[in-house]
């Protein structure tokens, strides 16, 4: 019973506090999902150091500026949206990024124990799996306003709309795939991986995942979206969603842990909430800029 309160108690300050940072502003959106990228790619890195113990040989150099240029990264991709009184943060985030990737195999050649590319490869990896998806997202939200709605641009569109419907489908389908697998589920989907899934389970909560944005998008939605919008989205968040929890399980399982963090009471770790959301993101911002700007 305790172990229940707690995971509701956490569940619902994570809503409050993920609705808040996205709803709000586009200056909050940033922000919540800057210091989403600060915690996961740090427990990216506790993973690999478990998987790999050669990982923990990285100097502090190494350590550090891979941190300092995830950040940057994720500033990168905010553009021109917000501008200090020396330059906009984009323009910092930019070239913060490529001062420390462009120094950063230096300093591990000169501090490090021993060079390895290996080393630098797992850092680039997490890069790319976890900041370039993040900042990706980000500018999703700042470069909404430009998207084509009903066959004509409207400035007033709610930017936060797209990343929030990727987030609510990736919600429905795993609550229906739990849904379905429990009740129908016989067939293991990837038992190497994630024992409990079930193909039955994955594909349901697929199919309803789309089938309620369908319904939805063609009788209240379509004053934002047109139909196959919604259609796409869906498909897109519940497929790639659940190849990217898939891919953190895989990597949980080699580094031979539960959970990838303990921030969230119950719920385990940054990885844990958003692995869906790191690979469908991608897919879902291919898509927007080439079917929907």
């Amino acid at each position: 019973m305790k172990t229940f309160f707690t995971r509701t108690a956490s569940a619902l300050v994570f809503v409050a506090v993920m609705l808040g940072g996205i709803l709000w502003t586009p200056f909050t959106f940033f922000l919540l999902f800057f210091l989403v990228n600060f915690f996961a790619i740090q427990e990216y890195f506790k993973l690999i150091r478990l998987i790999d113990k050669d990982y923990n040989e990285v100097s502090a150099w190494h350590r550090y500026g891979v941190l300092v240029a995830s950040c940057a990264i994720v500033m990168a991709f905010t553009g021109e949206a917000f501008v200090t009184t020396l330059a906009s943060l984009g323009f910092l985030g930019w070239w913060t990024a490529v001062i420390f990737l462009l120094v950063l195999p230096m300093g591990e050649i000169l501090l490090g124990k021993d060079f390895s590319l290996k080393n630098i490869g797992y850092s680039a990896l997490g890069l790319l799996y976890i900041s370039v998806s993040f900042g990706l997202l980000v500018d999703l939200r700042l470069s909404s306003s430009m998207i084509t709605f009903i066959g004509h641009t409207t400035g007033g569109q709610p930017g936060w709309l797209i990343p929030l419907l990727l987030i609510c489908f990736i919600w429905i389908n795993d609550t229906m795939a739990y849904i379905i697998g429990s009740l129908i589920g016989r067939t293991p989907f990837f038992p190497s991986i994630s024992p409990k899934k079930t193909t039955e389970g994955s594909v349901g909560g697929m199919i309803l995942c789309v089938a309620v944005a369908g319904i939805f998008g063609h009788y209240w939605g379509q004053q934002w979206l047109d139909l196959q919008h919604w259609l796409a989205l869906a498909g897109i968040a519940a497929i790639f969603g659940t190849a990217g929890d898939l891919l953190e399980s895989k990597l949980k399982r080699m580094a031979g842990v539960k959970d990838s963090g303990n921030i969230m009471p119950g719920h385990g770790g940054f990885l844990d909430r958003f692995d869906s959301l790191l690979l469908a993101t991608p897919f879902a911002w291919i898509y927007v800029h080439s079917f929907m700007m």
